[in-house]
């Protein structure tokens, strides 16, 4: 491991490959607990005795929880390296699903996701993770990114169905007590190998005279109104993504298909957006990060409108892969835009933060789904409200590129000079 320490290892390097790999596996492992407490919520619902908007309130606090802890874990990581940051967060996330498991009543099953399972210890292994593997790269770093956030989809595509295949034959509470040993000790064991810090930090990369132009003024706007605009597009495209992933499992309960149905179109939903994310990744390095915005933003609109009209058990099979697909390439192009576009010292605490406010938009989200139901009695109106939002998001997309197009005559800054 000392020799990992002292060797300034180069970007795009066989290291920097397998490390891309070992990132992947732990934010597979780390980011259970956004998706599994979707699959407890009829369960848990059912045994507390509680409406839809209390028990979708513990997927908001865990959610708040991981967009504090992103930035909070993120700017250790800045400091120390993320290895003792991501054995901080292995130890919390055992810690918290053991404690969810044990929970006495709706209340505890709440404090331990938020505090445990989001704030310090899933938390580590998203924003830290992404910001991380974005100075590893330069040539690639769009695909780098991409295959870096599929951990998060892939975690979606592989838990769900596993967590409600132990809550029916064990329950919800032993399938939470095992899953705080397996994934605290896999991640504790990941991590051990992650000492070596980014070469970006280590060594200095020249840019070119444009680069450091365009990061001056980012879109022509001052730091602090572009990163805000941008916080405000994660948080509004992410309420709308929230809608399906956090109520796919009870709006298939309640249409009669069973939660099972449910759990396996979130599983199909996130698995086609792992390719999204692979794909996007490729795409942003031709066309950059925000073109590869305003690309995930209409097409995810145009899934959230199908679901209006169709509610069959096939075209919701349809539609949940179709949303997976259009969708999965949102959040990471929110790294590369930072990247892109503001100084790359300051990457740890601006894609934690911009990323941060997405997760607002999912714990959002998640919950206003919850309420709009509780006041109509179905999820229609939930899926209009979904739909404004993500018109919010292509509106600042939109307004953001057509400034960036102005000032450079057409030509959106991307990559970095090879």
């Amino acid at each position: 491991m000392k020799t990992s320490e002292t060797t300034i290892h180069q970007p795009d390097s066989r290291y920097a490959m397998v490390r891309l790999g070992l990132t992947l596996l732990i934010m597979t492992v780390g980011s259970s607990g956004m998706y599994v407490v979707s699959v407890m919520l009829p369960a848990v619902e059912t045994e507390f005795g509680i409406a839809r908007a209390d028990a979708s309130l513990p997927y908001t606090m865990l959610m708040l929880g991981f967009g504090f802890g992103g930035v909070l874990m993120g700017k250790l990581a800045d400091r120390i390296g993320v290895m003792k940051p991501l054995l901080i967060g292995a130890f919390f996330l055992g810690a918290g699903y053991i404690a969810t498991g044990l929970s006495g009543g709706i209340v505890g099953f709440t404090v331990a996701q938020a505090l445990l399972v989001g704030l310090l210890g899933s938390s580590v292994a998203f924003a830290p993770l992404v910001a991380d593997t974005s100075l590893w790269f330069v040539k690639r770093r769009g695909i780098a990114v991409a295959v870096c956030a599929s951990g998060n989809y892939l975690a979606g595509a592989v838990w769900p169905p596993i967590a409600q295949h132990f809550v029916d034959t064990v329950g919800w509470r032993q399938t939470y007590i095992g899953m705080g040993i397996f994934c605290g000790m896999t991640m504790a064991l990941l991590a051990m190998f992650f000492r070596a810090r980014p070469p970006a930090l280590v060594v200095a990369v020249p840019a070119s005279a444009g680069a450091e132009r365009d990061m001056s003024r980012p879109f022509g706007l001052s730091m602090g109104t572009a990163q805000a605009l941008l916080c405000v597009a994660g948080v509004a495209c992410c309420v709308a993504m929230a809608m399906p992933q956090v109520h796919i499992v009870a709006y298939c309960g309640d249409l009669g298909y069973g939660p099972a149905q449910g759990a396996m179109m979130l599983s199909l939903m996130l698995g086609f957006g792992i390719v999204s994310r692979l794909v996007s990744g490729a795409i942003c390095d031709r066309i950059g990060g925000l073109r590869t915005l305003l690309l995930g933003g209409v097409l995810q609109c145009v899934a959230m409108l199908l679901f209006l009209p169709f509610d069959g058990l096939v075209p919701l099979y349809v539609i949940s892969a179709l949303f997976g697909l259009f969708q999965g390439g949102i959040v990471p192009s929110y790294a590369i835009i930072v990247r892109e576009h503001f100084p790359p010292k300051e990457a740890g605490a601006r894609v934690g933060t911009v990323l941060m406010f997405t997760l607002f938009g999912m714990a959002l989200g998640g919950w206003m789904s919850g309420k709009v139901f509780d006041l109509t009695g179905s999820y229609h109106a939930a899926f209009i409200n979904g739909i404004g939002w993500n018109l919010v998001n292509v509106s600042i997309a939109s307004f953001l590129l057509f400034r960036t197009l102005r000032r450079s005559g057409g030509r959106v800054f991307a990559l970095p000079a090879r």
